[in-house]
């Protein structure tokens, strides 16, 4: 079982490139990560982009508030301005874009602004999801149709412009995907992330000769708002170390993964879940 992405479950982004993206660009000649579903302060997207900015990495990030309002937890107001300010105290220049990644040219859209604005990606981590719970005898099309595509295409589409564009020097670029192993009571979100595993996996090598590693990254489970009493509980049970994870666990793997040091690893399904079994 795993944290629905990045942010509530999910680390909440997709995206719309209709609205204005904000951006803070100080005088930079870090590398820059391109962080999907960083909508919530508290979300795994979040902390991972606020320890890349730590490391010395320039932050692009993408959100989309219409999910987080439909989901329980529900929108953060301030939440992109806060995390802005956080990346910048750490040196980072930095850019937001709401994007709905349910439009099949948003990635390219979010590629086009984030070069304009800040200049070439290096890394993508993408922690944008769909998770909404529904098994196999109550999931509509409509919602398994949805879950396929921003948890599988919009990763694919994604994954495609960044080896389009990739210029960095060979050996820098890194595809970083959040995925999860559970399936029951939440099928099309399961599925679909399973699909995902398999296209991440596909670029470590498709992309191989542009000096790119693939890699995705099961965080386990991790509460940022969207466990019941009763899962929590069962998670606790279930973890040897008997807590639960944090975005801050799962932010340190991928700050290693995006490090020259984390170069060796390459087409991995990572657990990060503390023994949770």
């Amino acid at each position: 079982m795993t944290t629905p992405p990045g942010q509530g479950p999910p680390d909440p982004d997709r995206a719309s490139s209709s609205a204005r993206p904000s951006s803070v660009r100080p005088s930079s000649t870090r590398p820059l990560a391109l962080i999907t579903g960083v909508g919530r302060t508290v979300g795994i997207g979040a902390g991972i982009a606020r320890r890349l900015a730590a490391s010395g990495w320039d932050i692009a990030f993408t959100h989309w508030t219409p999910y987080d309002e439909r989901m329980s937890w529900g929108s953060e107001p301030g939440a992109t301005e806060a995390i802005t300010r956080t990346l910048v105290e750490r040196g980072a220049a930095t850019t937001a874009i709401e994007a709905d990644l349910a439009d099949p040219d948003a990635p390219a859209r979010i590629f086009d602004e984030v070069e304009q604005k800040l200049g070439g990606v290096t890394a993508l981590v993408m922690c944008h999801c769909e998770s909404v719970d529904s098994g196999l005898l109550d999931t509509t099309v409509e919602s398994f149709d949805r879950h396929f595509t921003i948890n599988a295409r919009a990763t694919w589409l994604l994954i495609r412009e960044h080896g389009r564009r990739f210029a960095a020097a060979p050996g820098t670029g890194r595809i970083i995907s959040l995925t999860s192993d559970h399936t029951v009571g939440n099928m099309p979100y399961g599925a679909s992330k399973g699909a995902m595993d398999r296209i991440t996996l596909a670029a470590a090598r498709e992309l191989a000769h542009l000096g790119m590693t693939a890699n995705a990254v099961n965080p386990g489970p991790v509460d940022t708002g969207w466990m019941s009493e009763e899962v929590r509980a069962t998670c606790l049970r279930g973890t040897p170390l008997g807590r639960l994870g944090t975005p801050q666990d799962t932010a340190h793997l991928v700050d290693f993964l995006c490090s020259p040091e984390g170069q060796w690893i390459n087409g991995q399904l990572l657990m990060s879940n503390g023994g949770l079994g």
